[in-house]
């Protein structure tokens, strides 16, 4: 069985996913996949190189994430420009990745972690039988990533407005994980939901 896991940004997406992992589903991470595809070597790196310039590398020749993202969430057509490189080779990956788990283990949960689902359209791409969103409001929303990245409000705002609304994305849920209390009530909504889908994963 194969299910979405996706939420928006600050909202504790990867912690709901060590809870299914601990319970026993695997994961396909979308953002460890999105590393290895610019790992020193890898094709897409010197893509990047060419598209954004040496300034957002380290002087070991390793992407500095933080300076591109300061370069991608600041101009929608860097942004576009970046997913161009990035997410065939990442898509690529998440199936194979899909395809392997089912093969070996086909009774066993695959949960598949995708930060951008909605806005890539992935949601419809994979045979997902349930999409779960991790929701928190974005005054929420917002704290929690000034708090964890050090950003100002503006800068947190751009990042969130970056991505489509956390409420658009409760909507479009087969299952909201609500992550606004503390984490025994985030346990409690996880524990439902493997329940409810009759399976020891």
């Amino acid at each position: 069985m194969n299910v979405g896991l996706t939420g928006g940004i600050a909202c504790g997406k990867s912690t709901v996913s060590r809870m299914l992992a601990a319970r026993g589903a695997a994961i396909v991470d979308a953002d460890l996949i999105a590393r290895d595809v610019v790992r020193p070597g890898q094709p897409a790196l010197a893509e990047v190189r060419a598209a954004f310039g040496a300034e957002v590398f380290a002087e070991d020749g390793t992407l500095d994430r933080k300076r591109l993202g300061a370069v991608v969430f600041a101009d929608e057509a860097s942004r576009k420009r970046l997913e161009g490189i990035l997410h065939p080779r990442i898509r690529e990956e998440i199936a194979r990745q899909m395809l392997a788990w089912n093969r070996t283990e086909p009774e066993r949960l695959v949960v598949v972690d995708i930060p951008l689902m909605y806005e890539s359209g992935l949601d419809k791409r994979y045979a997902f039988e349930d999409i779960l969103v991790v929701y928190v409001p974005r005054r929420v929303q917002l704290e929690r990533l000034m708090r964890r990245d050090g950003l100002s409000l503006e800068e947190a705002e751009r990042r969130i407005d970056a991505q489509l609304s956390i409420e658009k994305k409760r909507e479009l849920a087969d299952v909201v994980i609500d992550n606004s209390g503390d984490l025994a009530e985030t346990e409690r909504q996880v524990e439902a939901y493997m329940a409810r889908r009759g399976s020891s994963a």
